[in-house]
């Protein structure tokens, strides 16, 4: 088990001794039932709730069932299920018999999971009955998969296709209570994260055993302040790097209580789920939510609708953002509603956690706060040396939760992971009191006479006007061949969708940033093209082609 430090997390960051003999999965229950938390509950989802006495059995069943079904140490297996119980004990039950879990995306296409399995060389899928039609036409054509586990919904079967598909429920039931987790070291692969990259085939992202309570011990304990009495919620899905901390490796570090939602986070589910009317099981327990992980989209979309429960439904003492910059006026709107702070902050798939964030009494919104206590910044300019404070440059991380490579993808791995640096493909700006501001990504970045433009910047400023929902920015070429902004623009109310509107919009913006930085056009649309985490994909309005909002 990892060892922590009872030094001031709120001084400096704790000092996380992890043995070489380690396995993640055995320390996350372990620590929990250890303490005396075993009729704690560890989880609420839709259908019920799990104390961490029933999860650790749960996890110790599925890990000795997994060798029935012929699987072996350091072989993968695809995991694409909908946040239910099933999944954390799915994850953790690979982890712990030393089986490495793929977690991927919920929200792709057939020849997506057709490329994550031929490419994993996955052994095993692991599939939400939802999800199952999605895989039939892959199942009998991928060599190396010889299992199908799918956890069924509530009160059915998975039907059997000719013995290689099993029912979660029935593996579970053939399992044993009691199991010797794999003598796994700490610097060997434990699971993969798919990238979701915006543009080429998805980087299987291959992470360490101590990679986990790494995030947990430099970010959750210090940032969050999380703590055993805390339920937390997270919009943000298992899959996706950020949910993976939000709803598991920060709660099962500490004891708390995660609210598991398999349906999309729409607000008026989010806001279900935040005054405790559901599910059943957190309303039948008369809590609501302490903690909030959000993106900037959905906090958008949940102040502008109607159903906005008032600060007295509330029990939030935390709310943070991620996966896309949050704009200012979407954090003062929040603040000033709730009376909580959001603390916006930065991770990847690739440090698999936040490593830059605001923190609580020291928010400035606009901004993406300072690096959290462990991990190191940089910023480089074109010629390769680090640029001074104001000026924009490539963001460099380094810290212990970076990813160990891409799998069978080498060149990649060269550019991102260098040395003791992981390279995000952000750029970012600091200031002389050490606070970070977003100026997009690398490949988004526009130079318009000769300087930067950053789309987030003017997306920003777009944004403020009291008619608009959300903007995105890109390049575009003028009739002279110049590379100027372009304003995609979701309204409030799109029946007030004007040409006169679009040049209010224009001036608003010119009044507001330096003239050279203004969008020369406003397009309005019914949606922007983001990808399952929220994040905008610049990239297809750059095409639009490709887009049909």
């Amino acid at each position: 088990m990892a060892e922590i430090s009872t030094a001031d997390h709120s001084v400096s960051p704790p000092r996380v001794r992890i043995p070489r003999s380690y396995n993640a999965a055995h320390d996350l229950l372990e620590r929990n039932l250890g303490a005396g938390r075993g009729e704690r509950i560890a989880y609420v989802d839709d259908r019920g709730s799990c104390t961490y006495a029933e999860l650790a059995r749960r996890v110790n069943r599925f890990a000795s069932s997994l060798a029935g079904l012929g699987l072996r140490r350091e072989e993968r297996v695809l995991l694409c299920m909908l946040d239910t119980i099933d999944w954390p004990v799915a994850f953790l039950g690979a982890i712990k018999a030393g089986i490495v879990p793929v977690a991927v995306n919920t929200m792709l296409r057939p020849q997506d999971y057709e490329y994550m399995l031929r490419d994993s060389r996955a052994a095993a899928l692991l599939v939400s009955q939802a999800l199952l039609p999605s895989f039939e036409d892959a199942i009998d054509s991928i060599p190396s998969l010889r299992s199908v586990v799918v956890s069924a919904a509530p009160g059915s079967k998975a039907a059997d296709a000719g013995g290689k598909r099993v029912d979660f429920d029935a593996l579970l039931a053939g399992g044993r209570d009691d199991f010797e987790c794999a003598d796994t070291v700490a610097d060997e692969p434990c699971f993969w994260l798919y990238s979701s990259g915006s543009t080429g085939s998805p980087k299987g992202t291959v992470h360490v055993h101590s990679s986990l309570i790494e995030t947990a011990e430099l970010y959750a304990r210090p940032v969050l302040g999380i703590r055993e009495d805390d339920i937390v919620f997270s919009a943000a899905k298992l899959f996706f790097a950020y949910g993976l901390g939000n709803g598991l490796t920060f709660p099962l570090s500490v004891g708390a209580t995660c609210v598991l939602m398999a349906e999309r986070p729409t607000p008026e589910a989010v806001f279900q789920r935040l005054t405790g009317e559901a599910p059943a099981a957190l309303a039948a327990m008369g809590k609501r939510p302490t903690i909030f992980y959000g993106v900037p989209t959905l906090y958008a979309g949940m102040l502008a609708n109607a159903g906005f429960p008032a600060a007295s439904q509330l029990s939030l003492r935390v709310a943070t953002s991620a996966g896309e910059a949050l704009p200012k006026g979407i954090g003062t709107g929040f603040t000033e509603r709730t009376n909580v702070e959001i603390l916006d902050g930065i991770g990847s798939t690739e440090m698999l956690h936040i490593f830059l964030s605001n923190q609580s009494g020291k928010v400035r919104y606009g901004t993406t706060g300072k690096p959290v206590p462990g991990y190191t910044l940089k910023l480089v300019g074109d010629d390769g040396h680090e640029v001074g404070d104001g000026e924009v440059g490539d963001l460099y991380i380094s810290g212990p939760s970076s990813a160990a490579q891409y799998w069978n993808q080498r060149e990649k791995t060269r550019d991102t992971f260098q040395g003791i640096w992981t390279r995000s493909g952000d750029k970012y700006q600091r200031d002389a009191d050490g606070y970070y501001t977003y100026a997009g990504r690398s490949d988004d970045m526009m130079k318009v006479s000769g300087q930067y433009v950053s789309p987030f910047e003017v997306e920003s400023a777009v944004a403020s006007h009291p008619m608009v929902l959300e903007a995105a920015v890109v390049g575009s070429r003028d009739a002279d061949g110049l590379l100027k902004p372009k304003a995609f623009v979701v309204l409030k109310e799109p029946s007030r969708a004007t040409d006169a509107l679009a040049q209010e919009i224009k001036a608003f913006v010119k009044d507001r940033l330096v003239p050279f930085k203004y969008p020369r056009w406003v397009e309005f649309v019914d949606e922007l093209p983001k990808t399952a985490t929220g994040k905008i994909q610049r990239y297809r309005l750059r095409d639009r082609e490709d887009f049909t909002g």
